[in-house]
């Protein structure tokens, strides 16, 4: 695994503060109950301290070795009143340390930024006996069905902010969930601004768009809930901002029974990828036809014993571009990959696009302080010529082969002090395949050895 090196002295400053405020945060709930906030209005916030560690690079274009002390703040207040609920939220995002050729980016730094202010209503039973709908208007953080198209990334510094409409609809045994967005441009994304933590407003902008749907009936099949998802995702080019102007129509389904001790559970999900995208992002660019596709199948079981071990095998593919007129390289667009892949942070190398992986895992979670996981995949590209998941690495004459190589994945978690203050311990080990090792432009550093360890304390 990676050592820590000498450069961590220089944050013991924040982290000291951190961990010595952690008394005072953990006290918070009682402040608040003495302070007698009305049963109306909700204050909550977090803070989480993490350093990360990295050497043998696996992604083209960066230093061998990073670090990152990455700090994350979160206030939220909300005031209901009857069908009535103005909400906000704000993130302060923070991180230091990187050293020169670092992956840092606006992923992991999004200063003093109000990620929700909205305004909503729960109009209850308006659409009839038996339903239930809940409306949302303005800035506000999403969670979509598995996570795996839209999300608000939890394991990433920085989250996924959209501003727009959403509305929540259950009737007739039937939930669904409809937007229409505005996916928020984080800032500052230049290299200046994110080393230095600048505060900037981020944006949002009719240039890029997401609106669609998630429906699911619970117990539809075998015990099984059933989730039909169709979303359309639309950029165009700004002035500063070129992009390859994707037009993209994402539509498939979920079928998930939920683990439960003494019993098999399984998830099986598939989305198809359609539309159109630009060649380049130069103006005028040729556009061309999309045809990708994901697929996630795994089962799992619980045993019924006082660790709550669970053990389980899955298998991910995600479509790569290769020959054939049309652009084949499956886009998740904001879903989130700690849950299912990897961590994000400084690794970030396996995404769900142009790969081929089955991965074996076993979880414990013996009491309700404690819990643990470690998994193994092995990664191959599904296309040979293109880049290897998230990695950008890439061989366009394909003899560096397929395999990418071996990852071990593993998560500690544990409540220090119960409902308030938790630590938490991620390392991965990718043992690099042919293609990582003698890809063209891929790092040659050895293999990738990532360790983080963080605090996370709430009130």
């Amino acid at each position: 695994m990676p050592r820590l090196r000498p450069s961590i002295a220089r944050s013991l400053a924040p982290a000291g503060l951190a961990l010595v405020s952690a008394p005072a945060v953990a006290a918070a709930p009682t402040l608040q109950a003495a302070i007698g906030n009305p049963s109306d209005f909700h204050l909550s916030g977090s803070v989480r301290l993490r350093y990360e560690t990295l050497d043998g690079q696996s992604r083209a274009g960066f230093a061998a070795d990073d670090e990152q002390l990455a700090m994350r703040t979160i206030i939220a207040a909300e005031y209901h009143h009857k069908a009535l609920r103005i909400g906000a939220e704000l993130y302060d995002s923070r991180a230091w340390l990187a050293p020169p050729g670092s992956a840092i980016s606006a992923n992991d730094v999004n200063a003093f930024e109000f990620v929700q202010a909205y305004v909503g209503a729960d109009l209850g039973a308006s659409l009839g006996a038996g339903s239930d709908t809940k409306i949302k208007a303005g800035r506000m953080t999403l969670n979509l069905g598995s996570t795996r198209l839209v999300a608000s990334d939890d394991y990433r510094n920085a989250t996924n902010g959209y501003t727009g409409l959403r509305a929540d609809v259950k009737a007739h045994g039937v939930a669904a969930t409809l937007i229409y967005v505005l996916p928020q441009m984080r800032l500052p994304d230049d290299p200046a601004g994110v080393r230095s933590n600048k505060v900037a407003w981020d944006r949002e902008s009719f240039d890029v768009q997401l609106w669609g749907s998630v429906v699911a009936r619970p117990r539809a099949i075998a015990g099984a809930t059933a989730e039909l998802t169709y979303l359309h995702f639309h950029e165009v080019s700004s002035l500063g901002r070129p992009n390859r102007e994707r037009q993209l129509d994402t539509y498939g389904g979920r079928l998930v029974r939920a683990p439960a001790p003494g019993h098999w559970d399984f998830e099986v999900e598939g989305y198809h990828q359609t539309g159109s995208i630009a060649t380049t992002t130069a103006p005028g660019a040729a556009r061309l036809p999309v045809a990708a596709s994901f697929v996630r199948a795994g089962f799992g079981y619980a045993f019924a014993n006082k660790a709550k071990l669970r053990l389980s095998l899955a298998y991910d593919y995600a479509s790569g571009d290769g020959p054939g007129g049309h652009y084949a390289r499956f886009d998740t667009l904001f879903g989130s990959r700690r849950a299912d892949l990897a961590p994000a942070g400084i690794y970030n190398a396996i995404g769900r696009t142009n790969i081929s992986s089955p991965e074996v895992r076993a979880e414990i979670a013996p009491d309700k302080r404690f819990d643990a996981f470690v998994g193994y995949r092995a990664l191959w590209l599904a296309e040979p010529g293109d880049a290897f998941s998230t990695t950008g690495v890439r061989d366009a004459s394909e003899r560096s082969g397929r395999f990418a190589g071996h990852q071990v994945d593993m998560r500690l978690r544990y409540w220090l002090i119960p409902g308030a203050l938790r630590g938490e311990v991620d390392a991965v080990w990718l043992a690099k395949g042919r293609f990582l090792s003698s890809a063209p432009n891929a790092p040659h550093a050895g293999d990738t050895h990532y360790l983080s360890v963080g605090l996370f304390a709430t009130f």
